[in-house]
């Protein structure tokens, strides 16, 4: 089953041929994800690493029957790229890019909403669901496939929750990297919601970061929904000073709930299984399953 992406997505790439685009649709395409075409304004008609390139997304849905589009579009103009796959019927959209500017992305987030799109980014790693597609640009080999989902704020931490994972001998169900930017599609609530109602997916890894209250609205909701999965939390920016960005635009302490230790302690209160370091994921999640 698995959650947003499976081998039978149908992929478009917008900015497909720009470098970034290029250089991450040819990984996703030899890891074997079913990427059908491509968008750039000016170069439909063209093909670009063996597949059709589009004018629009309208055309390139119309053709391929695509239904998940990838982002590698500058900021400027990726909030328009939302709006113009979320418009032509595509059902989720992976936006990569970094620094879309807030008040664009205001706009889109109430737009998505209205047409039931689900919007993954921005700023994010992506979505994978291991054997089957890679729609991001998370390096492939780390995730094998497996029945833990992960659901994280932070890109790298995803590909270390996964390594480690696998290191316990477990594997990845689908690993979502839900972005580090102030406004984004996917809170890691619904995300978390998504694994858990999974048939295919045994426990959660969610990792979170200081500021705004994600991890504190998913925790209590994991606890209200009295589903049994075992999650295992990490927040990350433990040593952050209030009323500085740490990396990400969002992740800045502006209150009392806001820092590394207060998220920590509502996990631990919602029954979550939490990690002072990404490193005890895995032996937490053994202990969690009742297998160490």
């Amino acid at each position: 089953m698995s959650v947003l992406v499976n081998k039978n997505s149908r992929i478009i790439v917008q900015g497909f041929t720009g470098s970034e685009g290029s250089f991450h649709a040819g990984q996703m395409i030899e890891y074997g994800t079913n990427v059908v075409g491509g968008v750039t304004p000016g170069k439909g008609g063209q093909e670009h690493l063996g597949r059709p390139v589009f004018n629009t997304v309208k055309e390139a849905v119309e053709k391929t029957g695509a239904d998940v589009s990838i982002i590698f579009v500058p900021p400027a103009f990726a909030a328009d790229s939302i709006l113009e796959a979320a418009e032509a019927g595509i059902k989720v959209v992976v936006a990569i890019t970094e620094g879309i500017p807030v008040k664009d992305m205001m706009v889109v987030k109430k737009f998505v909403k209205e047409k039931g799109v689900i919007l993954i980014g921005p700023n994010c790693p992506g979505v994978i669901t291991p054997g089957e597609a890679k729609v991001g640009i998370m390096p492939g080999f780390v995730f094998k496939k497996g029945r833990i989902g992960v659901v994280s704020k932070s890109g790298t931490l995803t590909y270390e929750a996964a390594d480690q994972i696998v290191k316990a001998g477990l594997g990845i169900s689908t690993a979502i990297g839900i972005g580090g930017d102030p406004i984004i599609g996917t809170p890691t609530k619904d995300a978390v919601e998504m694994l858990m109602n999974d048939p295919e997916t045994d426990a959660v890894v969610m990792i979170g970061e200081i500021g705004g209250n994600y991890e504190a609205m998913a925790a209590r909701w994991i606890k209200e929904s009295g589903i049994k999965k075992p999650v295992v939390g990490f927040i990350a920016g433990q040593t952050a000073p209030p009323g500085r960005r740490m990396g990400h635009a969002g992740a800045i302490i502006g209150g009392a709930e806001d820092t590394a230790e207060a998220k920590m302690k509502i996990m631990r209160e919602c029954g979550i299984h939490v990690v002072e370091s990404p490193a005890l994921i895995g032996e937490t999640m053994l202990k969690a399953l009742g297998k160490k």
